[in-house]
């Protein structure tokens, strides 16, 4: 897919205000380290995660999408009228109806010609929101679109740690580790046709593959059956995840220099989806980038799924690590396995 229209005119994010560091969570763990003769230290020597931020108990979802809306919505001086399109992209939703993004999209003032609706894709929603909102601009149906995401990983981990506690096993821990890697936050992402005078970022385009058969390799549920039969429970095969998820973003960043026409060491800069030092190191050695070329939150933010990509993407542009006209790959893949790249010039 290219684009000959779509800006990126601001980004607007949200950290959640509760820090959390790999200590604290291995001091809740003690009784399952003893048993299982573990040393303190584990979380960080296998995922390089060093803190991640956690929102208050009470916190609603909708209020920190609502915050990141208006960052991006202010940033650009943008007039919440001209919005055609609100997405919703998280993981984390507040009701199974209605779509959360009818809060946001009332909380922000989004007029009543807007589409507004929520998309799920594990940790590619975002970019998948991207995308629908791009998609509507090029064939004229809509000026402007922002994409929006709040995720919260506190009730997950937390109940998490009391399965690992009361099951005492290696197995267990295993299939739970990534589940301790979760951080917390909101981003937003203002997409145009680029009639409104902001200079924003050209988004040229982008290519998907899926994985599919490995769609049990990382699971978060329960099932949504009324009442559902199980508690919410996430279990990943971390090898399995990265074995297939490196294989498969292999082949999809070869097809996006294909379909972006990218030379040589193109593009200039990535940002990818923040999972842990061992997930960054493996895709970037599989596609031949150099370690300075990424940008990564992951040790201090952790993983904030859908989250991720853009508000390290917000991170990167303030720190000038992104600079103007720079060819720039979004690396996105999630649970399923699918996978979403997308293409930008700064």
């Amino acid at each position: 897919m290219r684009y000959a229209n779509v800006n990126i005119d601001a980004i607007g994010y949200e950290l959640a205000p509760n820090v959390v560091t790999a200590e604290d969570i291995e001091a809740r763990l003690a009784p399952l380290y003893a048993k299982l003769h573990l040393k303190p230290g584990q979380l960080e020597q296998l995922t390089g995660i060093q803190e991640s931020r956690y929102w208050d108990p009470d916190f609603k979802l909708s209020r920190g999408a609502i915050r990141a809306g208006r960052k991006a919505l202010d940033k650009a001086g943008f007039d919440p009228a001209h919005i055609g399109m609100l997405v919703y992209g998280a993981v984390c939703r507040e009701n199974l109806e209605p779509a959360t993004a009818c809060v946001v999209a009332d909380g922000l003032g989004i007029n009543s010609n807007a589409q507004v609706y929520d998309i799920s894709n594990a940790c590619l929603g975002m970019l998948n929101g991207m995308v629908q909102v791009a998609n509507a601009i090029a064939l004229g149906q809509i000026r402007a679109g922002l994409v929006v995401s709040c995720e919260s990983c506190r009730q997950i981990v937390d109940s998490t740690i009391q399965r690992m506690l009361a099951a005492g096993s290696m197995d267990v821990f295993k299939h739970c580790v990534a589940t301790m890697t979760g951080g917390s936050g909101a981003a937003a992402i203002l997409l145009t046709d680029g009639s409104f005078g902001s200079a924003g970022h050209r988004l040229l385009g982008g290519v998907v593959r899926n994985a599919v058969q490995h769609h049990g390799l990382c699971t978060w549920g329960p099932d949504t059956g009324i009442p559902a039969s199980a508690p919410h429970v996430m279990n990943t095969d971390s090898i399995g995840v990265l074995q297939n998820g490196v294989k498969l973003g292999r082949e999809t960043f070869h097809e996006l220099q294909r379909e972006m026409g990218w030379q040589g060491g193109q593009p200039d800069k990535v940002v990818c989806h923040q999972v842990g030092a061992a997930h960054q190191s493996a895709i970037l050695g599989a596609v031949g980038i150099p370690a300075e070329k990424d940008f990564s939150t992951f040790r201090y933010l952790g993983n904030i799924g859908t989250v991720s990509i853009i508000v390290t993407a917000a991170i990167a542009d303030e720190r000038g690590f992104l600079q103007p006209g720079q060819l720039v790959g979004f690396l996105g893949i999630g649970s399923g396995l699918n996978c979403l790249m997308l293409g930008a010039e700064w």
